[in-house]
């Protein structure tokens, strides 16, 4: 499986991911949780089959001391008892925001709710940006056709210096 295009080799793909940096530093010098911000990138790049954003979230979750069960509950987290209310919010938040297509009623009532009993506002808005994010990222990476099983610890600042 080859990419499609080297973003980085590429003076416009440069740019883009330079600026999805940028939010994404913003993102986490919030203070949304570094534990639930990996949880709701894993959960989404599985939703969307981004093999390469399953492999770096899933290695950083791990090197950051995250638990294999943990890790490998995820996908399950509705049937799992390993995650806390505030993180069963965001993990529902995430599906139901990128599920949209999905479902003719986009984010629920509910689960707005239950993620405001959670998280204040300005932790709020760091959930809501990292979940359009993510997705984002996810679809350049499915689109592109960037591979799992590759991820070498680097990190995207350290592709966009």
């Amino acid at each position: 499986m080859e990419p499609r295009i080297n973003l980085f080799a590429n003076g416009t793909g440069v740019k883009i991911s330079k600026r999805i940096y940028a939010v994404s530093r913003a993102i986490e010098e919030s203070t949304l949780p570094r534990t639930t911000r990996d949880l709701v990138q894993l959960r989404a790049s599985q939703i969307n089959g981004c093999g390469y954003c399953v492999d770096l979230h899933a290695a950083d979750s791990a090197a950051t001391g995250e638990s294999p069960a943990r890790l490998s509950l995820v996908a399950a987290w509705r049937h799992s008892s390993v995650f806390t209310e505030a993180e069963r919010a965001a993990l529902r938040l995430a599906e139901e925001g990128t599920r949209i297509a999905d479902a003719a009623h986009g984010v629920s009532d509910d689960t707005w709710s239950h993620v405001r009993e959670h998280y204040d506002q300005d932790q709020a808005v760091a959930l809501v940006a990292l979940i359009a994010m993510i997705n984002a990222t996810n679809r350049l990476g499915v689109i592109l056709n960037i591979p799992g099983g590759s991820h070498d610890g680097g990190s995207l600042a350290s592709m966009t210096s």
